[in-house]
């Protein structure tokens, strides 16, 4: 999940993997996929960016916990 700011500067954590679409209209408007939607302070470059980061710091975590027994 990912920590944004709504326009009243509430913040917020989203699930990443439920997002349809991303628009880029004087704000950017979040569509999930049950159709509800965001807009968020976050441009759509940030938004990627949050996302990314937490797949690589998933990955990283999963990279650490599979550990092989070779004996």
């Amino acid at each position: 999940m990912i920590v944004l700011t709504k326009r009243n500067q509430e913040r917020f954590l989203l699930n990443h993997l439920q997002i349809e679409c991303i628009e880029c209209i004087p704000e950017t408007k979040i569509t999930m996929m049950n159709h509800d939607y965001y807009l968020v302070c976050e441009n759509a470059d940030e938004i990627i960016d949050k996302i990314a980061a937490y797949n690589a710091k998933v990955q990283d975590i999963h990279r650490v916990i599979s550990v092989e027994d070779r004996r």
